[in-house]
């Protein structure tokens, strides 16, 4: 019996060394294999850190108006008898475009000017008459009470005659026309809207403290979603007399060149506000920096010589970076870089701090300041 426990337990202790001597072995194998293959190196795209000049700038929105513009109404009620454009039109200063029925009128005006030439006549005879003595002054002087007042009453049914056509005040583009011939028009009825495009103003709020950097005749750049890929510019005209009290905002106003009236009155626009002078400003793509709540960082490449083999020794070096204002593609890099460093611009999620590199640059994010989306 003692023998047979014996050879049990030898036979326990056999199989048990067995499994532990390989799990050992596997170990060894498993440490060797990893330091043979080492850290392997990484694909990366790298840029240079570049200066480029860049015009400081202050950017807000506003809105389009045009530099003239009035929705036209005639002050008296009637029948629309004529018009004479069509919505779209151009119209000079003066045009007239709509006029209302005035038989009722012009019948009443020509009874006037009859009854202002019978008190003229009665007037001139009566003069002759006092020159004889035959009559009182105070007779003549009635007389050219009366004469006033029916000349006044004929230049009152002229002006009331004037009220039923419709003239246009300035030059500009007719919009859609909003009535039709024999329609009744109430006194003040909007006919059509009448807006001169070229310069259009646009309107924007900056805050109070930029005040001190703002003066008239300065550049302005304006964008519109309508017009993605063109630029229009134009220049500061007035600065408001007050403060918005509720936002502490002021509201400035450009002028813009609008030869081919691309832009409407109620757009809404983009503005950026060239201030001082351009300043260098050491830049690179967005995709080079990592961005962490702990602080940015990016990817130095060092050359440290060759290897063994002759190729260049490259590693990855990471460094925190402050960066500064993002135009397009780029952002400025305040702190952290030099000019000339070569960047790892793609690829460096699989990085870590000595991480050895392989730089293959034929493919590259873009980098460009003002990028411009393509019109698909």
């Amino acid at each position: 019996m003692t023998k047979r426990m014996i050879i049990m337990l030898l036979a326990v202790a056999i199989v048990l060394g067995g499994v532990f001597g390989f799990q050992v072995f596997k170990g060894m194998m498993i440490k060797k294999f990893m330091a043979a293959g080492g850290n392997p190196p990484q694909t990366v795209a790298t840029t240079i850190a570049a200066a480029q000049d860049w015009q400081p700038e202050i950017k807000s929105v506003g809105n389009l108006r045009a530099a003239k513009g009035a929705d036209l109404a005639a002050e008296m009620g009637g029948i629309v008898d004529e018009i004479h454009f069509e919505s779209g039109d151009i119209v000079e200063e003066g045009t007239m475009l709509l006029r209302l029925r005035s038989d009722d009128d012009m019948a009443r005006l020509r009874a006037l000017q009859a009854s202002a030439k019978l008190a003229e006549i009665i007037y001139q005879r009566n003069e002759k008459q006092l020159k004889a003595q035959a009559i009182s002054q105070a007779t003549l002087d009635s007389d050219a009470a009366n004469l006033d007042a029916a000349k006044a009453q004929v230049s009152e049914q002229r002006a009331n005659i004037e009220k039923k056509i419709i003239l246009a005040p300035f030059s500009g583009r007719i919009g859609i026309r909003a009535v039709d011939v024999g329609q009744y028009l109430s006194p003040g009825t909007t006919v059509v809207t009448l807006q001169q495009l070229d310069p259009i103003y646009l309107d924007f709020y900056l805050p109070q403290q930029d005040m001190p950097k703002l003066h008239a005749g300065q550049k302005v750049t304006v964008h519109t979603d309508a017009y993605p890929n063109q630029e229009f510019e134009g220049d500061i005209t007035a600065l408001n007399a007050k403060v918005e009290t509720s936002t502490r905002n002021i509201l400035v106003r450009a002028a813009l060149k609008n030869p081919d009236q691309l832009l409407l009155p109620g757009m809404f626009a983009n503005v950026s506000v060239a201030i001082g002078e351009p300043q260098k400003q050491l830049t690179l793509p967005q995709t080079a920096i990592s961005y962490n709540p702990y602080g940015n960082t990016v990817y130095i490449v060092e050359d440290q010589g060759q290897d063994d083999k002759g190729a260049a020794k490259l590693i990855a070096k990471q460094t925190f970076v402050t960066t500064g204002e993002t135009r397009g593609d780029q952002v400025a890099v305040l702190t952290g870089i030099k000019e000339g460093d070569t960047i790892v611009s793609v690829g460096q999620m699989k990085l870590h701090n000595g991480s050895p590199l392989v730089i293959n640059n034929e493919i590259q994010p873009t980098n460009d300041p003002a990028p411009k989306p393509e019109d698909k």
